[in-house]
């Protein structure tokens, strides 16, 4: 019986954001197909805005490429047929969607992308955000189980980002790289585009809720709050006293010390990160299989010490023979012979794996139809649904 399924008998589901199990992601193959076998799509999509929602909690192995997205598409899909199924789907295809917008726009998803946020009074961080005390106890409850477990559900990353962007006019860049930090599934695509989605610099307006909207998806019946207004009053609404004070977060990945890497050099090198971990790449394939972890690419997008052990726990649960090398690109192409064919190289595409060199393959798209930049989700899923139905 796996931790995942033993935890649920001994303890009320219903309690899971309540007190959460430090091995609630669990990194074996057994626990993570039991989740797959768990999806409900039809309750899926009458309860995802629920904290305590049927949602996957598949979204840490579909960050870091262990659960591919097409193949969880055809098996929903062959499971429950495409009415049962659009909701999840189309959910799915916002990650998608997400990794086109970064595929296309690069470093620019790092700004605001179509509108200038504003107004701003802060490119920090409130303090009572990073403290979990805001005094909204449903948001607060949420920021806790994020420290506590990698995880936070999606409406609460909203309505963090809402209280963050909206209520206390801070930027959306830098407590985008403190959520970030902090996730599990952590993908820069995702998480970026979603607060600016939120802060109305990639969208059409800013996101607001209420408290009673808060209490209605978080199980709370908090009132008189600073929260508890009628959705009229948030436009002149002045910053929150509780949310003045600001601060800089230290946000930086300590790196484990490694050993050099053996490289038999009759045999491909085929490259992994934290993004592709994928466990059928090349399967059954004699092969030198290096995750690499870059320090550019940490000093750019840190996470912490929590989340980087758990992707390496979960390389070598789902990698037989992986080795975890701490060091840039360059530096593992400096161990190779010279005579070492560059054809014997192999990645993955993604816009953090643009300076690799050797056979870029590309990743398994669910709509690989479907490509190029759209301005709106709405737009690309239109395009997406052809391949569907």
């Amino acid at each position: 019986m796996s931790e995942h399924r033993k935890w649920h008998q001994e303890n009320d589901a219903s309690k899971l954001f309540d007190t959460v199990p430090e091995y609630i992601f669990p990194v074996d193959k057994a626990s993570i197909q039991e989740r797959i076998n768990g999806i409900r799509p039809a309750q899926y999509a009458k309860t995802r805005n629920f904290l305590r929602g049927a949602v996957t909690f598949l979204s840490p192995y579909i960050s870091r490429g262990v659960v591919q997205l097409p193949d969880l598409k055809d098996m929903i899909l062959q499971q429950y047929g495409y009415r049962a199924s659009e909701k999840l789907i189309s959910e799915l295809a916002w990650r998608e969607f997400f990794q086109r917008v970064w595929q296309a726009k690069g470093d620019a998803i790092l700004q605001d992308l179509r509108n200038e946020q504003s107004p701003i009074t802060t490119h920090q961080i409130p303090a009572a955000i990073i403290n979990a005390n805001t005094g909204i106890n449903g948001i607060d409850q949420s920021i806790q189980a994020l420290y506590d477990s990698g995880y936070m559900h999606n409406h609460a990353r909203m309505y963090t980002a809402m209280l963050t962007t909206n209520i206390a006019q801070a930027h959306w860049l830098l407590p985008a790289k403190w959520m970030y930090f902090h996730l599990l599934d952590g993908d820069i695509a995702s998480n970026h585009l979603s607060w600016q989605w939120v802060a109305g610099s990639y969208s059409s307006k800013k996101y607001y809720a209420n408290q009673e909207n808060i209490n209605k998806y978080t199980g709370q019946t908090q009132r008189h709050s600073f929260l508890d207004v009628n959705y009229s009053e948030f436009a002149d609404m002045p910053v929150p006293e509780i949310l003045r004070t600001t601060s800089t977060p230290t946000l930086s990945t300590p790196l484990p010390t490694t050993v050099v890497p053996t490289i038999e050099v009759d045999l491909p090198t085929l490259v992994y990160n934290t993004y592709n971990l994928d466990p059928n790449w090349h399967a059954g394939k004699a092969a030198n299989r290096i995750l690499l972890l870059e320090p550019d690419h940490f000093a750019q997008y840190p996470i912490s010490e929590k989340v980087l052990n758990w992707i390496i726990q979960l390389a070598h649960a789902q990698v037989p023979g992986i080795q975890v090398f701490s060091s840039n690109f360059q530096d593992l192409m400096a161990l190779l012979p010279e005579q070492y064919p560059m054809q014997q190289i192999y990645y993955k595409e993604h816009p953090t794996t643009r300076h690799y060199k050797g056979m870029e393959e590309s990743r398994n798209w669910m709509f690989p139809q479907v490509q190029g930049y759209f301005n709106s989700f709405f737009a690309y899923w239109k395009k997406c649904e052809r391949f569907l139905r």
